[in-house]
């Protein structure tokens, strides 16, 4: 099973490759992950993103596609994988396919985990964590036992930048503008699956892997 995660920040993807991974027994690559594998490791290409990281430039496109076909060698991929966070964009996606049919691979499904934004909204600009030992809760669906004080802690619990109500709905808008048009590029291959990621955690990994079965 060769995948390739698509949805909105917020809405689950990563979550959900995890589970995939452990059902299918194929790793999730996270191109964030493998690109600081790269630069702690000082390999050739960890080497050269380092460059464009330092001067404060996103690390090109084919970069990224040759530090991806580099780990898609190994041999935990041999039965398959799990893309998560890449490709972003249409160029990326179509620098990818062409990587990919270099190697003689072909991937079974993009699967689009959708959540309505609005929803995204309330699940993200209502997490608050603990400054000390990180604990998450929700102003509605994981409450602490005293209104924002940390269980563990005793602390007041903060809110990130990153899940502020305002840096929430940019975040959205970029993926609208650059990350959805990849839902029509895979609806277009044939290959897309689009999953209801509204509900339970479990509950939601189980639409996927009926989806998955189905499309077989």
């Amino acid at each position: 099973m060769r995948l390739i995660m698509l949805g909105a920040p917020g809405a689950g993807k990563g979550t959900q490759a995890q589970l995939l991974s452990k059902a299918y027994n194929i790793p999730q690559i996270s191109t964030g992950d493998i690109l600081r594998m790269n630069i702690k490791n000082e390999t050739d290409l960890g080497k050269k993103a380092k460059e464009y990281m330092d001067k404060g430039l996103l690390v090109p496109d084919e970069l990224v596609v040759e530090i991806v076909k580099d780990r898609l060698t190994q041999d935990d991929c041999k039965n398959g994988f799990i893309l998560d966070g890449f490709p972003r964009t249409i160029p990326q996606a179509k620098a990818l396919d062409e990587a990919l049919d270099h190697m003689g691979i072909k991937l079974d499904r993009a699967v689009n985990v959708h959540v309505p934004d609005e929803k995204i909204i309330i699940r993200m600009s209502g997490r608050r964590v603990c400054p000390q030992c990180g604990a998450s809760y929700h102003i509605e669906f994981k409450k602490p036992a005293k209104e924002n004080i940390c269980d563990e802690c005793s602390l007041d619990l903060i809110q990130r930048d990153d899940d502020k109500e305002e840096t929430v709905r940019k975040r959205l808008e970029i993926y609208h503008e650059q990350t959805q048009p990849l839902i029509e590029y895979y609806q277009n291959k044939g290959i897309l699956t689009t999953v209801d990621g509204v509900g339970e955690v479990e509950e939601i990994s189980n639409r996927i892997k009926e989806a998955l079965e189905v499309s077989k």
